[in-house]
């Protein structure tokens, strides 16, 4: 059963826009060329948390200036274990790009949601 994959990353401090630039460059050609498919990508520019208070909703906004986030979508866990390994187990992944991801985004704080689809959800 197809579903997608949501990643969210922080940017270190002072690198979204080239982050950006490199990800939009660089990393979507790479991956797209290695079958990958990538439905969107954002820059995360708040986050809004709700809460119940005295019996009234309230909401909480929060400027996230460190993150991004991505989608890509997979045909089945076999497709995106297959994915994976053309991608990040790849010469060009290691050798050249990891190294500048790395120096980009913290690798310790990745987050990745892996989403299935329901009935009247646009995206399948």
């Amino acid at each position: 059963m197809a579903f997608f994959e949501l990643r969210v990353y922080e940017i270190f401090e002072g690198k979204k826009d080239e982050w950006i630039k490199y990800f939009n460059d660089k990393i979507i050609p790479f991956q797209t060329q290695k079958g990958m498919i990538i439905h969107g990508a954002f820059d995360v520019l708040s986050t809004d948390h709700f809460s119940e208070v005295n019996k009234e909703r309230v909401m909480n906004t929060v400027d996230n200036p460190n993150l991004f986030t991505w989608i890509r979508r997979f045909e089945n866990l076999a497709h995106k274990e297959k994915l994976y390994k053309r991608v990040y187990e790849s010469t060009e992944w290691q050798e050249e790009y990891r190294p500048n991801v790395a120096k980009m985004i913290n690798l310790n704080t990745v987050v990745v949601h892996n989403l299935s689809s329901i009935e009247m959800s646009v995206m399948k």
